[in-house]
């Protein structure tokens, strides 16, 4: 009978541990935006945490497994916090939906801004920093700069109702030294950057954002010195899911968002967007109302194909009130000297993407877009009163300007994969075709000289400039990588730009200085040489030497204002730098250093009417280091902080002015100072507690310093910076009313007066005057299939 009996048992425990074995099959998407993610690790994790991967989710993020009754199953994906899940259920089958939340702490994501192919952080050897879903949720701003100065080096300035300008790696400066790119593609073309331009993406629709920090031509061509900004926007979700939001601040900003979308078989459709209003703000004259909104659709034809298509529209209309002297900004006296000038901007771009994987090791993509702006102004800051030579009152003009253009345009890449060292080559193609227009009339501007106030205005019909622009930009590039040695990466890459103007005058011979017709080429290649190593744990170094570029802007060329003829300039990065994970992951940080020398470096003077003019600079410097540390001691906490030591300096530089009493030119040299509206420190902390025992609530206090600079070429005049602190708090409910979230955040909580930005010339200084405290109180509800 024993002989039967343990067969038997054996054959018993054989039969139990099938039947105990459970098929789960699922789908895993973002929680924020629920789209579906592809290659999650699916793995059997014990209490040690080491784990076994069973599989990965494919590229809709749907994954099959089996697992044994009450076994712990770990979900990972690099980027996102990790799930484990019990499997509770003994039965044949189970069907389960994963959601995973972008990380704050990982340091290493995947990004594509580096070489528009999706690949880790540790892979490029750049400076290049994510804001992800879960940054972006919970910061809840009402304007990009509150997210972009999070980001170590970053300094957004805000001039506002969304309008800014930047400084990274470089002074606060209005030229074209950034690249502003909304899913890889630019969203100006090239000889038509605005540094407002950021008013013309849609923030509601924004999934994360990658900073490129220095420059990035070698792959993405001009303007992109300083620094590139892509904004990668939202995808249509798995199933369904919807969002709808309102928000308030204590000075009447109103804005309602609202978004949604659906993946049905093969088809994803997704749409989003937000309509703001602005009236009777902290500053006079300053209402604004905006109008924006993307659509997006993606068609799955197999594995291997996919056809995107998305299209953008924004609209902004604002009242412009100009900047304060002093004694208006220390009198907190936030009154404008007049009441008529605008800004009125139309913004349409569209685009078709065509991607395909020929095999494992081959794949292309090629898009076609479209893009229409018009940006039409009557702007305060060419408002200028004429003096005679004893510096008394004559009178004042200005002018009303209108700039449009259209683009047609190519993108093309293929990234093809070899056994060779482990290589990859990517080449890619770039054509932009954007005929431009653009016109300037004089404006008699009337005062009251005795309440220093511009009353109003009378066109005169006369027109300053007239003329029309055709735009060709056609580029080539390639980046070969090698990986020779398991721990050691080198990527080569060049890219090469001809840009074409070819000018055409509105106005008769005699009332231009400028020809009929006028033809400009810039030929530019721009190479970059890099290299990772990676030394384990997370941990590795970084070098690369790289060229920007940035031919002169057409309105440098061509306006009338503009006195003296432009050169391109150029910039060579030399960097190295590295990043390293310790405490089990609790500390991660990251460290670079750089050298950025400019050539013929494109430079805005302040003269003394109050306008601007560009000239080039004979050689600048620009030496910093950027830095960031985040640790998270325990789930629920985390410290970050971040931020950017740097000195600008001119190293052959003079300017020319006038005396008007003798009529003399005067000549001075700068060679040695320091650049103005350089701040030597920029740094940003937060500490962000979300308690365990109350799932769904979240405090954030943050803390932003900018420090003295100066605010003239010659050093005489400073500004002594400021620190400000702001607070946020905001509870998603995650039981009763599931889907439903507040927010309460409070900016600059101690009320601080301060400038974002200021300005010196002959007659004194002018200030861009920050808002005071600010509460801005929101609720929001989400549903999703998932």
């Amino acid at each position: 009978m024993k002989r039967y009996f343990i067969p038997f048992i054996f054959l018993f425990f054989l039969v139990s541990a099938a039947i105990a074995q459970t098929t789960i099959s699922g789908t895993v998407t973002d929680a924020f935006t629920h789209e579906a993610l592809a290659g999650v690790v699916i793995s059997v994790a014990d209490s040690s945490t080491t784990s076994t991967a069973l599989a990965k989710t494919n590229s809709t993020g749907k994954f099959e497994i089996s697992a044994a009754q009450n076994q712990l199953l770990r979900f990972s994906m690099i980027g996102y916090t990790a799930r484990i899940v019990k499997n509770n259920t003994s039965a044949g089958k189970l069907t389960i939906n994963i959601t995973m939340e972008p990380s704050t702490v990982d340091l290493q994501p995947v990004i594509v801004t580096a070489s528009r192919e999706k690949q880790q952080r540790r892979e490029a050897p750049i400076a290049i920093t994510q804001l992800n879903a879960t940054q972006i949720k919970d910061t809840k701003a009402t304007a990009l700069y509150q997210l972009l100065n999070k980001v170590p080096g970053v300094y957004m300035v805000n001039l506002g109702n969304e309008q800014h300008t930047m400084a990274i790696r470089q002074p606060i400066t209005y030229n074209a030294l950034y690249l502003y790119m909304e899913d890889g593609l630019p969203i100006r073309p090239t000889g038509i950057f605005n540094h407002n331009s950021l008013y013309e993406i849609n923030m509601s629709g924004v999934k994360d954002i990658e900073v490129i920090k220095g420059p990035a031509s070698s792959l993405y061509g001009s303007n992109s010195i300083g620094g590139a900004v892509n904004f990668i926007t939202q995808g249509p979700p798995t199933g369904y899911a919807g969002n709808v939001s309102l928000q308030g601040d204590s000075y009447h900003y109103r804005r309602i968002d609202a978004d949604g979308g659906f993946t049905s078989g093969k088809l994803g459709v997704y749409a989003g967007g937000y309509i703001a209003h602005q009236t009777d703000s902290w500053q006079d004259y300053s209402d604004f109302d905006k109008y924006s909104g993307n659509f997006k659709t993606v068609y799955d034809f197999n594995n291997t194909t996919k056809l995107t298509t998305a299209a953008s529209y924004n609209y902004l209309n604002t009242q412009t009130p100009g900047n304060l002297d002093s004694a208006h900004f220390y009198s907190k006296s936030y009154g404008s000297n007049q009441r008529f000038t605008y800004r009125k901007v139309n913004a349409f771009r569209a685009s078709t993407r065509l991607d395909h994987t020929w095999n494992g090791k081959n794949a292309t993509f090629i898009t076609l877009f479209y893009r229409y702006n018009s940006t039409a102004q009557l702007p305060s800051y060419f408002i200028s009163d004429v003096r005679d030579a004893a510096g008394a009152y004559l009178s004042s003009n200005g002018q009303v300007n209108d700039q449009k253009f259209n683009s047609y345009g190519l993108l093309a890449q293929h990234r093809a994969d070899f056994s060779f060292l482990n290589s990859r080559l990517i080449t890619g193609l770039y054509i932009d075709d954007s005929p431009s227009s653009y016109y300037a009339q004089s404006l008699d501007i009337q005062k009251n000289v005795a309440d220093n106030y511009y009353t109003g205005f009378t066109n005169t019909g006369r027109y300053i400039d007239q003329y029309r622009i055709k735009l060709f930009n056609t580029a080539a590039y390639a980046q070969y990588e090698i990986k020779p040695l398991e721990t050691l990466r080198i990527v080569m890459g060049l890219r090469y730009d001809r840009v074409h103007y070819d000018f055409k005058n509105g106005l008769p011979p005699g009332q231009t200085k400028y020809k009929q017709q006028e033809a400009n080429n810039f030929n530019i290649a721009a190479p970059k040489l890099g290299l990772t190593y990676y030394l384990g744990n997370n941990t590795g170094l970084y070098a690369n030497y790289s060229v920007g570029f940035q031919p002169p802007e057409t309105t440098g060329l061509y306006n009338s204002r503009q006195t003296g003829s432009l050169k391109q300039a150029t910039f060579y990065n030399y960097e190295v730098g590295g990043w390293l994970s310790a405490f089990d992951k609790k500390v991660y940080a990251e460290v670079s250093l750089y050298d950025l020398e400019g050539r013929n470096e494109i430079i805005s003077q302040l003269q003394p009417d109050n306008t601007t003019q560009n000239e080039n600079a004979g050689a600048t410097r620009h030496r910093g280091i950027e830095y960031s540390i985040t640790y998270a001691p325990v789930h629920e906490l985390t410290f970050r902080f971040g931020g950017t030591n740097a000195r600008h300096t001119y190293l052959d530089y003079s300017e020319v002015a006038t005396n008007y009493a003798t009529g003399n030119s005067i000549v001075t040299a700068y060679n040695g100072r320091r650049m103005n509206n350089a701040p030597a420190w920029i740094a940003t902390g937060e500490i962000t507690y979300k308690p365990i025992f109350l799932p769904g609530f979240r405090i954030a206090p943050e803390w932003q310093h900018i420090n003295r600079y100066f605010t003239n070429p010659a050093n005489t005049k400073v500004y002594p910076g400021y620190d400000i602190c702001n607070l946020r708090l905001g509870y998603d409910f995650k039981q009763s009313a599931k889907g439903l979230g507040i927010w309460f955040n409070v900016l600059n909580m101690t009320d601080k007066l301060y400038a974002t930005t200021v300005t010196s010339n002959q007659y004194g200084d002018t200030y861009s005057a920050a808002p005071p405290r600010v509460y801005t109180l929101g609720v929001s509800y989400a549903f999703s299939k998932y």
